[in-house]
């Protein structure tokens, strides 16, 4: 037991300062100090790249309007400064009204884009697949997305009345069309070669669909999605800018128009300010995210990208 003890001591003793010196922990003092300066190029990179531009152009854009509104270029009460626009702002966060009014804008302009997804995503599919329909109802498609959703306002408003169905309506009319559009345009981009292994492979009918067909053409549906997204928030603005009613409640637009009335400026460039930061957020949150998981997935995008 001595003789065994001796060994195991002079074993561990004789490991301690190879490990602390020798290869390996040198490999591994290596590898942090290799994995520390990676991370500080892709923090540097991120900073450099991703985040000063944005908060430079910001500035950019406050100073402008800052000189713009010092230099009397309108009327006081017609070109507030920014921090005119940013009291209104406080002050609409101190009565407590102003995160109502972003959640009933944006709760509805979610389901309206799902309600649209819904519809669009078969209607896509159908178009992309069967010529007939193509012939039939593609040169629709097209020119419901030339219409500005505005124009579809008072329509719906004399089919369902100052009500949520005829705001619904004018979102799905604004969104549908360029969902749909960007899934056919997806499915036009899909190599035959693939829907022919697919066949091969026994993925017929829903199967091909479901693991060829869709998987393939997801990079111009989340284009279709992205940009359907963006005329359901336009459209949901034009809807709630007109069709006002207490029955409606209080959303982004209405907010608009009321400042309008009341000739209250800093409030009007206020709400517009809210209206492009949800739009930027959703963006950043949901739509740029996505396509860069799809892009990355398949060898579209490069991974610290």
């Amino acid at each position: 037991m001595a003789a065994t003890d001796t060994c195991t001591t002079t074993s561990t003793a004789d490991s301690t300062p190879r490990d602390t010196f020798g290869g390996t922990g040198m490999a591994r003092g290596l590898d942090v100090l290799q994995t520390t300066a990676v991370r500080q190029r892709a923090l540097r990179r991120l900073l450099l790249e991703k985040i000063v531009p944005p908060i430079t152009a910001v500035f950019l854009v406050l100073v402008a309007w800052q000189l713009l509104s010092m230099a009397h270029a309108q009327r006081a009460d017609l070109l507030p400064g920014p921090l005119d626009v940013w009291d209104s702002l406080h002050e609409q966060w101190l009565e407590g009204t102003i995160l109502g009014v972003i959640w009933t804008s944006v709760s509805r302009g979610a389901l309206g884009f799902l309600a649209s997804v819904i519809i669009a995503s078969p209607l896509g599919l159908l178009i992309g697949r069967v010529t007939s329909v193509r012939a039939a109802i593609g040169p629709i498609l097209t020119g419901l997305q030339a219409i500005p959703s505005v124009a579809w306002v008072p329509a719906a408003i004399l089919w369902f009345g100052l009500s949520n169905a005829a705001v619904y309506a004018v979102v799905l009319l604004g969104a549908v069309p360029s969902i749909a559009g960007g899934l056919v345009a997806g499915i036009d981009r899909v190599q035959p070669v693939h829907l022919h292994a697919g066949r091969t492979m026994g993925a017929t009918g829903i199967h091909g669909i479901r693991h060829i067909l869709l998987p393939a053409a997801l990079p111009g549906y989340v284009a279709g999605l992205r940009q359907g997204w963006a005329f359901a928030w336009r459209s949901l603005m034009a809807a709630e800018l007109i069709a006002g009613s207490p029955s409606l409640g209080l959303g982004l637009g209405r907010a608009l128009e009321n400042a309008r009335e009341a000739q209250d400026m800093p409030a009007v460039l206020a709400t517009i300010v809210l209206i492009l930061l949800v739009g930027i957020s959703i963006e950043l949150i949901v739509f740029a995210p996505l396509e860069r998981h799809v892009l990355r997935s398949r060898g579209l995008l490069a991974r610290d990208n």
